[in-house]
């Protein structure tokens, strides 16, 4: 059984490789090459940097979410576009999804659904919301993204083809890793249990996600996006996860930003948001 799903394994992971590598090639470009315009155009945005939080959050690294924690903390963001690049970050999903051209519409449909999502969320909480919400919600820290990164091999004159590959062959190990047990798991305990299981979490599963989403480590994403490609959990609740996903985000906050009540209500809107977003993805039949 070992050496079935292992071939199976190096069969499904190997052909990937090439387009892994593209997809972490033009990332390190818009990393290391873009960075400051973007934190500009977050800071630059006001009431209306949401959109902006949206679109660029989809560039999957956590860089992003990283900058929009300290800005937020700085004052110089609002709380609407900090969960609308929170919400839009995508970490290692978009990349892996990347990697299977086949995969391709239902990138474009997970990318979609996040954007409208953190556009949407972003702009009840900065208009309708925002009378309602505590005086004192932000604040603590003023910051820059080159302060936190993710990926401290990425410095800002470094070869990018050779951090991409770096980053390909690291994420690859994952995904190899990930994919293997993933299949031991799936020939050992059968399709059918596996279902059951998550079926009868009813709709607790994009809540549970979700939770799980929110794990400051790109092993949560990858996990999620490959309980979805093997057919395991559907795309309501993957996306419920990916949702919830800021990436070292929540980390930067928690660390820069002194008040923990703050932080404990960002996080929880955040998962909240996620399952939401996972709920509504499930009534639609997705």
């Amino acid at each position: 059984m070992f050496l079935h799903v292992l071939e199976h394994t190096l069969e499904d992971t190997l052909r990937m490789l090439p387009f892994l590598y593209l997809a972490y090639l033009f990332i390190e470009y818009i990393e290391q090459r873009q960075g400051q315009r973007i934190e500009q155009a977050l800071a630059g945005g006001g009431r209306w940097g949401v959109i902006p939080g949206a679109v660029l959050g989809c560039v999957p690294q956590c860089g992003f979410s990283a900058m929009a924690a300290n800005l937020y903390g700085g004052r110089v963001i609002t709380l609407g576009t900090l969960m609308a690049v929170f919400l839009a970050t995508s970490d290692e999903a978009v990349p892996l999804l990347m990697a299977m051209p086949e995969k391709w519409p239902a990138l474009a449909g997970l990318l979609a659904v996040k954007i409208v999502w953190a556009l949407a969320a972003g702009l009840l909480l900065d208009t309708v919301l925002r009378p309602l919400l505590p005086a004192g919600l932000v604040g603590g820290y003023t910051g820059h993204a080159d302060e936190v990164d993710c990926h401290e091999e990425h410095g800002e004159h470094s070869n990018i083809f050779l951090a991409a590959l770096r980053h390909t062959i690291s994420i690859y190990l994952y995904i190899f890793l990930f994919s293997l047990l993933i299949g031991l798991a799936v020939e050992a305990i059968g399709d059918a249990t596996i279902a059951a299981f998550l079926a009868s979490l009813g709709p607790l599963q994009p809540a549970v996600a979700a939770l799980f989403g929110m794990i400051p480590n790109c092993a949560s994403s990858l996990l999620l996006t490959q309980l979805y490609l093997s057919g395991t959990l559907p795309f309501s609740s993957v996306a419920a996860g990916l949702c919830s996903g800021a990436g070292i985000g929540l980390l930067v906050l928690w660390e820069t930003n002194p008040s923990r009540k703050q932080n404990l209500f960002i996080t929880l809107l955040l998962w909240a948001l996620g399952t939401v977003a996972g709920l509504l993805l499930a009534l639609a039949g997705l």
